[in-house]
Parts: C-alpha cells; sequence; structure tokens
C-alpha cells in the first residue's frame, strides 16, 4: 500500500483506503459478521482511512467502524459525514444546533471523544453561501469535537466554492473512468490550496468491475435498484448517472485497455490513482475478497499513455455529452 498526504490535515492516508456505506446500507442484504472480515482486511492490507457517515444504516456503519478499533492496535483515522438526517433535507438545518447534535450523535456510535474529519454530506447548493455554516464547523473544532472538516459534493461548482473557506481541509467527489470532470479546474484549485480529494464511488456502483450484465438484479433495498433514476437521492450517486445499458458497452470498450495481470476493478482505481490531485480513493467492499482486490491496486505498475488515452476517447465519445455538464 502507497499513501498520499491528506491535504493540511497532517496525514498520510492509504491511496485505496475504505468506503463504508456498503456496511451500513442501501446495498442489499448486509451481514455484521461479513462487514467486519472485510474491515479487518482493509486494515491488514495497509488501509489506515476508513469514510463512513451517520445515515448509513443509520448508526450502523459508525459502529461497526467503532468496533474495528477496538479490535485492532492500528491506528485508523475516521472520517464521517453529517447533514443527511436532516428532514427535509433544507439549507436551514445546516445551522449550528443541528451540526452539533449531529457530531455528537457520531460521536456516540464511532466512540471517540474527538472525531478525525467531519464532511458536510452533500448539502443543498445554497450551503456553500452561509458562512455561517462554516464558522458553526469552526466552533465545534474550538470546542475539540472535531479536529477537521471538510464536504462531500455533489458538483464541481460546489466544491470550488467550498475550498474558499479557509478552514475546509477535504472535499469528496465522484470521479471515475465515467465521471472526468474534477480532474481540472477543481484538481488544479486543491492542489493549490492543499485540500484534500477523496475520490468517490470510484467504481460506478459497481459498474466498473466489469461483473454486471445486461440481466443483473439487484435487492430491492439496493439502490442500484430503487435510484436508478433519482428517485430517492441525487441519480450521479448510481452508476455515476451513466444509463445502465450505456455504461455496459462502455465498460465493454474499456475492457480492451486493461493491461495483462490486472482486474477491471483495479484498473479503474489505478486511473483514479494517475492523478496527482487526488489524495485517496475510497471504494466499499462488503466482503473480504473485495478489499483486497481493491487494496492490491495501489501496488500496480502506473498504467501506459495509451491505456489513459483509451479511457479519455471512451468518456469522450460515449459519455461526456450526457454527464460533463451536470456534475
Amino acid at each position: 500500500m502507497r499513501y498520499r498526504e491528506l491535504g493540511r490535515t497532517g496525514w498520510r492516508v492509504s491511496e485505496v483506503s475504505f468506503g463504508a456505506w456498503a456496511i451500513g446500507g442501501s446495498w442489499g442484504d448486509v451481514d455484521d459478521a461479513q462487514s467486519m472480515e472485510a474491515l479487518h482486511a482493509a486494515v491488514d492490507a495497509g488501509v489506515n482511512f476508513i469514510d463512513t457517515a451517520d445515515v448509513y444504516g443509520m448508526g450502523r456503519s459508525e459502529k461497526l467502524v467503532a468496533r474495528l478499533r477496538r479490535e485492532r492496535k492500528d491506528e485508523i483515522r475516521v472520517a464521517t459525514k453529517a447533514g443527511r438526517r436532516l428532514s427535509p433535507h433544507t439549507a436551514d438545518g445546516y445551522n449550528g444546533a443541528n451540526l452539533t447534535a449531529f457530531v455528537e450523535e457520531s460521536l456516540r456510535n464511532l466512540e471517540m471523544e474527538t472525531l478525525d474529519l467531519v464532511q458536510l454530506h452533500c448539502p443543498p447548493a445554497e450551503v456553500y453561501y452561509r458562512p455561517e455554516v462554516f464558522g458553526a464547523l469552526d466552533g465545534l473544532v474550538a470546542a475539540g469535537k472535531i479536529r477537521h472538516y471538510g464536504v462531500s459534493v455533489q458538483k464541481v461548482e460546489e466544491a470550488l466554492k467550498a475550498i474558499e473557506y479557509p478552514n475546509v481541509q477535504t472535499v469528496q467527489i465522484i470521479f471515475n473512468c465515467f465521471r472526468h470532470r474534477p480532474s481540472g479546474l477543481l484538481f488544479e484549485q486543491a492542489l493549490r490550496r492543499r485540500v484534500g480529494i477523496l475520490a468517490r464511488v470510484p467504481l460506478a456502483s459497481g459498474m466498473l468491475t466489469g461483473k454486471l450484465r445486461a440481466g443483473s438484479e439487484f435487492p430491492a433495498g439496493d439502490h442500484r435498484n430503487f435510484n436508478r433514476n433519482g428517485e430517492k437521492f441525487d441519480v450521479g450517486e448510481t452508476f455515476s448517472g451513466v444509463e445502465y445499458g450505456e455504461a455496459l458497452e462502455a465498460v465493454e470498450e474499456l475492457r480492451a485497455a486493461v493491461p495483462d495481470g490486472m482486474t477491471m476493478t483495479q484498473f479503474a482505481l489505478r486511473w483514479i490513482l494517475m492523478f496527482d490531485g487526488v489524495a485517496c480513493a475510497i471504494p466499499g467492499g462488503k466482503r473480504a475478497a473485495q478489499v483486497r482486490e481493491n487494496c492490491a491496486a495501489s501496488g500496480l505498475p502506473p498504467l501506459g499513455e495509451a491505456a489513459m488515452a483509451a479511457v479519455r476517447r471512451i468518456y469522450d465519445e460515449r459519455l461526456r455529452t450526457a454527464v460533463h455538464h451536470r456534475w
């Protein structure tokens, strides 16, 4: 496992880390014993950074991460998120009282005295234009409840606005072979300001593993079933906003660019790691074998120019028109 600086936090984090959405819920059936095996496999492979959220199973994911921290002596940095518990999910809900309550609940779930990193969880765009929200987060830092804070965003424009606030340390955004736009101005500005970029949904909801087929079926509780058209949350979270059939065709083209000795999954993750603007990718995994395959991508050779050019071409020809302007 290789490690990279996470913005100005002073932390060096595993460039392939662990996204803990799937072990909380919304990805079909989840078995806690199996999830713990996956978490331990991640740490065994060198992962020292885990990303979770209070709404992943309404505390379930955070509590599993707390259990991992009890069972391991390794130093593990934990990022969580706050805001999506709001109902309705409005900009006005992002106030000092609510953020404090969310943070205190995460402190209990994670069994921590101070949260390492708290991220606003894809709030309405208006939130980024309210300095008082970031002032409230500064207050939580001053109170010793959190060490650092950042944002998880849907759109590049939201990220660019967020990093104008001097104490935003990280930006989490969808970045993968289907979603190239962050690698332009956002990465340039993040590097200049020393803001850490967390590449989420790196495998496009499993599409970039190359294991899905036209006839693949998903359980009722899996967002790949119930959110294909954005019924529950932003459609960009599911298959990166690419129509299922079109995504399958793009994957078939990408498959030809995968070097020998590398799986499709590892190719997709290694592509992300070719960008200096990325601090880490945060693929999920409900099974230990998935996690080991993900983590092995860090130790693989860099992709050659031909492979990088193939990804650019497929994006430009097949996907750019549908996704580039939207996020």
